[in-house]
């Protein structure tokens, strides 16, 4: 269970839900974790939860859109860990709508977060990574590091989340890119594209009124009303949506020392085939 010994890991998004999931498991096979979530008290929370079960990890609070968080979340790992070998880009939402009612806003913030935000993150680390990936080629040794970024099944359209979608689209893209030029540094770059998976976002709810998250001062309808949840348990295949618990452990596949000459990849996690 110890196979990420040493390793250091970053993970956005990872105070709630599958992020959550993801900083508990690499810190069960030893990683240590740099956390990040839009607020302070979740990302305390689970800095605790894993220093309590004997790990290590910090927090690194803030927006992933902010213009200084890159650089930030990559000067956090390195100013308390000295490295870089896992980066996770989880942090996400969704803010739907039908295009002909989806306002410039809506479009800027989704495509930021899920887009932006992993471009800009993994800019800012090339450099620790590069540095590390040629020390470690002089010496004679190879050494993998992970890249996993987060999409979903959306990818392939989705009725009113033209935003969403694309965003999810490209970052798959952005992986198949990264992975061809970050091959020679030994860097596995992969995708995991979630189906209908159970986290606050998705919470099922009955008639019109569906519950709402705050999101940097926006109100954002989150939800599925259950009419829909019971015709999307009808298409998967296992018969029921899936937990953050499993949904990490696809991630987790990826950042494991089995996975080294997987790179470029998309998994679909979605309790079936797409």
């Amino acid at each position: 269970m110890r196979k990420l010994e040493g390793k250091v890991a970053l993970v956005t998004g990872s105070g709630r839900g599958i992020g959550r999931e993801v900083a508990l498991q690499l810190s069960a096979y030893g990683a240590k974790v740099v956390v990040n979530d839009l607020d302070a008290a979740p990302a305390e929370d689970v800095v605790a939860e894993i220093r309590a079960a004997g790990g290590e990890a910090v927090a690194c609070v803030g927006s992933v859109t902010a213009p200084d968080f890159a650089e930030r979340f990559v000067k956090t790992a390195v100013d308390s860990y000295g490295a870089i070998d896992i980066i996770v880009n989880n942090a996400g939402y969704t803010w739907d709508n039908v295009i002909q009612k989806m306002s410039d806003e809506q479009w800027h913030a989704i495509i930021a977060c899920h887009l932006t935000a992993p471009f800009q993150i993994l800019r800012a680390a090339q450099p620790v990574i590069s540095a590390a990936a040629k020390a470690e080629a002089a010496d004679g040794k190879e050494v993998f590091r992970k890249i996993v970024n987060i999409s979903s099944g959306a990818a392939g359209g989705n009725v009113g989340q033209t935003n969403y979608s694309s965003a999810k689209a490209g970052i798959m893209g952005m992986t198949k890119t990264l992975a061809k030029e970050w091959g020679r540094l030994k860097v596995n770059v992969n995708c995991i594209a979630f189906g209908h998976i159970e986290t606050r976002l998705t919470v099922p709810f009955a008639g019109s009124e569906s519950a709402t998250v705050n999101i940097e001062g926006r109100e954002i309808k989150v939800g599925i009303s259950e009419a829909l949840v019971e015709r999307a348990k009808a298409g998967i295949p296992l018969g029921r949506p899936g937990t953050t618990v499993e949904a990490a452990g696809s991630v987790v596949l990826f950042c494991l020392p089995e996975s080294d000459y997987c790179s470029g990849q998309v998994l679909y996690c979605a309790g079936g085939p797409r």
